[in-house]
């Protein structure tokens, strides 16, 4: 995959990467005229049916994470609980900050974090936050209380922008904005991404590869390498 346009940050260690561009079976019906045939015929058929069901189980039972992997979804959770999480088991932050109207926030929860890979790769290697970048809930972040001030309850469309956002330096949607395993801020991914777009940021940051990255030339050349797999 290519990006465009891509700008660098200095974040402590490593680098910060600033993405700018937004983006039947047939059935037998034939009679059969003798009555032995058609017990043997019945007896094949019990057993036949037998032995696919419990091939089938036996698969289930032996391949557990085939039904997982499926069923996965996102863990969502707020940016409080995961920098408490973190001080028992530090993981990055992966933070989804969108609107109620904004059609590609939309698109990109149902198009991308729905997606079973993506969801269950961010609840092995991440703290999933989603945050209304409208919304009227306080949010504490580094000993500060931000809040909205602002915010028109049942007001439709756009509303007054969360301090919390403001503070991000976000202010186009959906964005992705990620932090490190002790909360501090990495980098916002702005635009819509789909699964194969958002996995070489997931591996970037859960893998800590931008820590030894530290020019546009190592970028290129990490991206160059990564085999994208979420087609």
């Amino acid at each position: 995959m290519k990006s465009n346009n891509t700008v660098w940050h200095n974040f402590g260690k490593g680098i910060s990467l600033v993405q700018l561009t937004f983006a039947s079976s047939d059935i037998l019906k034939n009679k059969m005229k003798k009555k032995t045939f058609l017990i043997t015929a019945a007896l094949v058929s019990v057993i036949a049916l037998s032995s696919f069901i419990l091939s089938k189980n036996d698969n289930s039972i032996a391949n557990p994470s085939a039904q997982q992997v499926a069923d996965e979804t996102v863990n969502w959770i707020t940016i409080e609980q995961a920098i408490e999480a973190q001080k028992k088991n530090p993981k990055p932050i992966m933070m989804d900050v969108y609107t109620a109207w904004c059609g590609p926030c939309k698109m990109l929860d149902k198009n991308t974090f729905q997606d079973p890979r993506v969801a269950k790769y961010l609840n092995e290697n991440f703290y999933s936050v989603k945050f209304n970048a409208e919304g009227p809930d306080s949010v504490v972040y580094q000993g500060n209380t931000f809040k909205n001030p602002d915010y028109v309850a049942n007001q439709p469309g756009r509303n007054g922008v969360h301090q919390f956002t403001m503070a991000l330096g976000v202010n186009s949607y959906p964005t992705i904005f990620f932090m490190d395993k002790a909360g501090q801020p990495l980098m916002p991914l702005v635009g819509y991404r789909t699964p194969a777009q958002i996995e070489l940021y997931l591996h970037l940051f859960a893998e800590e590869k931008h820590l030894t990255i530290t020019t546009q030339e190592q970028f290129a050349e990490f991206e160059k390498n990564f085999v994208v797999t979420w087609n």
